[in-house]
């Protein structure tokens, strides 16, 4: 075909350059790319439907299964929500432990993502660098939570897990650590001339442009605009810390990378005040089965950006509604706008700048018109009804199916 031609290529559900399922389709000239649709729905689990069937401690453990990667983001954004619905007043200790772990967290995303990037330009150094020295902080989460993924460290009311000054001395041992690499990977980010070239001037975002389209975190930060939950309106023990928020204006991939890159040196500094300062006291107070009727909403400043999480109260011990904000729901209509008449070729790294979590973001969206006369909703068993009988429609019998697995196994 003629590099003069104009066609469309899709992009996944299923492609290399995707670490999760999502489409896309491209417009292009040549290489060049005239434009980009975005279709979200690969990944949808229910989970807001399925908050709903269930009380809010079992919501917790539902609620932190969103993401790997931020699972303590979105179980603290949760959690927040229902306390102040129940109008409780946790434990300073409580709120020191949950930034700890959140901080931790970001270290351990913010290494991940830099380890992804440098595989999507072929610097397969810097991803083996950066993944032997994420699980340090795995390790660390490991100790104090028990697990390396989905801490589990929340619960209404507190966190479950109080920290030793045994476990305070190895999360210091292991920052010192950290911070030192983190130095080199600085460094290497401002010096090294492959990195520098292959990422300046990709992907661009305009202050302007991220105002305009809501981005969020540190895809907003590179492009100038300082927000942050933390400082703007501090939740857990954020209001008594020191730290910067880190912004740049390079406005494009390099800038998100060195954001994220200073962000972790600020992280190191957060949780040596956490663990320094760490008021002694009880980790957790005792909170209401049923929370009483009412609504929130919860606001956290996730490693990708702004979390935000809507509980609905009607009294009993499950919650009417939940709604989930991603901070990559609020990034991804940036996306078109970064690949705006670029290469194709800059197509993996500019996705991966956002740091995108699909998984996060995708949902099934149920469209009616205003007239109509069909006011059912969906419950759990309906709502899993319905997706057999579309599943068998397109040609998939599952019961077909398992027995024919039963029958090989």
């Amino acid at each position: 075909m003629h590099n003069s031609e104009e066609f469309k290529i899709p992009i996944g559900p299923q492609h290399p350059a995707l670490k999760e399922p999502e489409s896309f389709s491209v417009a292009l000239k040549g290489e060049k790319i005239l434009g980009i649709e975005i279709r979200l729905g690969y990944n949808h689990r229910g989970i807001e439907k399925a908050a709903e069937e269930r009380t809010y401690i079992q919501d917790i453990y539902l609620i932190e299964r969103i993401c790997g990667i931020c699972s303590h983001s979105h179980s603290t954004a949760f959690v927040q929500a229902v306390e102040e619905i129940a109008g409780l007043e946790l434990p300073k200790r409580a709120l020191y432990i949950r930034t700890l772990i959140g901080e931790l967290e970001r270290v351990h995303s913010h290494l991940l993502w830099l380890g992804v990037a440098g595989h999507e330009i072929g610097f397969d150094t810097l991803l083996m660098y950066t993944w032997r020295d994420r699980e340090i902080v795995m390790d660390i989460l490991a100790l104090l939570t028990g697990n390396r993924v989905n801490y589990g460290i929340n619960t209404i009311g507190g966190v479950r897990r109080d920290i030793s000054k045994e476990q305070a001395e190895e999360v210091l041992k292991a920052m010192d650590t950290l911070e030192e690499r983190t130095k080199y990977y600085i460094e290497l980010g401002l010096s090294e001339t492959t990195l520098v070239k292959r990422l300046s001037g990709v992907g661009v975002l305009t202050y302007d442009d991220a105002l305009r389209l809501d981005a969020v975190g540190p895809t907003a930060r590179a492009s100038g605009v300082k927000r942050d939950v933390r400082k703007d309106d501090p939740y857990a023990a954020y209001g008594e810390m020191d730290f910067k928020v880190i912004t740049e204006k390079n406005c494009d991939v390099y800038g998100r990378t060195l954001v994220r890159l200073k962000e972790l040196m600020e992280a190191y500094q957060i949780i040596r005040q956490c663990i320094k300062n760490l008021p002694e006291g009880p980790v957790t107070i005792k909170a209401p089965r049923k929370i009483p009727a009412g609504e929130a909403l919860s606001r956290y400043e996730a490693p990708r950006g702004e979390d935000v999480h809507y509980v609905k109260a009607n009294g009993t011990e499950k919650p009417e509604r939940v709604k989930v904000r991603a901070p990559t729901l609020a990034n991804v209509q940036a996306v078109k706008q970064m690949l705006k008449d670029r290469f194709l070729a800059d197509m993996p790294i500019v996705i991966a700048a956002i740091d995108p979590c699909f998984s996060c973001t995708d949902r099934l969206v149920s469209l009616r018109q205003v007239d109509s006369k069909d006011k059912k909703t969906m419950n759990w068993q309906t709502l899993r009804e319905y997706s057999i009988d579309w599943h068998r429609k397109q040609g998939i019998d599952f019961k077909k199916l398992n027995q024919k697995l039963k029958t090989n196994v």
